[in-house]
C-alpha cells in the first residue's frame, strides 16, 4: 500500500511539472529613442484582452536605455501570447495619443505591426511560449 501511494505522487509529481512549468520571456527592445522614462509592456493571453487595459494578463515597466533595453518577463505557463510595448517617455503610465488616437510615444508589438489605420490584430502578434525564449523587438 505504501510502494502504491508513493508511486501515486511520484507519478503527478512528475506531471505537473510539465504541466505547471513556468518559462522566462527575454525581451531585447530595440530603437529606444531616449533614457527618459520607462519602457512599458503588457502581455495578453487571447484576442478579447488584446490591447484592453482592464484585462492585461500580466504588466510592467523597466527604465528607459538608450538603443536597447533589455529585461525578464518571467512565471509565463506554456501558452500563446501577444506583447504590447511602448516608450513612456514622459513618465505618466500611460501611451500618448493625438486627437485622433494615434500614438505619440514609440510603441511595438510581439510580431506584427502598427497599420496605417490602426493596431495589429491578436493573431498577427500571437506567438507560442513552451520553453524558456528571447525575442527581438523593434519599437516604432
Amino acid at each position: 500500500m505504501i510502494i502504491k501511494n508513493l508511486l501515486v505522487l511520484f507519478v503527478l509529481g512528475f506531471m505537473s511539472t510539465g504541466v505547471f512549468a513556468q518559462h522566462s520571456l527575454s525581451l531585447n527592445i530595440d530603437g529606444v529613442a531616449s533614457e527618459e522614462g520607462n519602457i512599458c509592456f503588457a502581455v495578453y493571453t487571447d484576442e478579447g484582452s488584446f490591447l484592453k487595459f482592464d484585462k492585461v494578463y500580466k504588466s510592467g515597466s523597466e527604465k528607459a536605455v538608450k538603443g536597447k533595453t533589455v529585461f525578464d518577463i518571467t512565471d509565463l505557463p506554456e501558452g500563446e501570447y501577444a506583447i504590447a510595448i511602448f516608450h513612456d517617455a514622459n513618465g505618466n503610465n500611460n501611451l500618448d495619443t493625438n486627437m485622433l488616437g494615434i500614438p505619440k510615444e514609440q510603441i511595438a508589438f510581439s510580431k506584427g505591426k502598427m497599420k496605417m489605420f490602426g493596431p495589429p490584430k491578436y493573431n498577427e502578434c500571437a506567438f507560442t511560449i513552451n520553453s524558456n525564449m528571447e525575442m527581438n523587438i523593434r519599437l516604432q
